[in-house]
């Protein structure tokens, strides 16, 4: 099967690597939002220290997978 060639004779990303970096994108864009939300919410009840950075990290990662699997689900639909 030829190559699909670009404008300027580069070829076009495959599916796949299309979903991982929506997937890679998504997950930066989560992770920022849940470094604020995650911040805002461990101090709002009262960590501190260790206790503050670990929640901090959790709600870090569980907003990126979540955003960055949603973001390759919908890039995974647009191939």
């Amino acid at each position: 099967m030829p190559v699909a060639m670009g404008q300027y004779g580069q070829s076009q990303p495959s599916c796949f690597d299309r979903v991982k970096m929506g997937f890679v994108m998504g997950c930066a864009v989560g992770m920022a939002t849940g470094a604020l939300f995650g911040t805002f919410s461990c101090l709002r009840i009262g960590m501190r220290g260790r206790e503050l950075m670990g929640g901090i990290g959790k709600t870090m990662m569980q907003s990126g997978g979540t955003f960055g699997t949603f973001m390759a689900i919908g890039m995974g639909i647009r191939c």
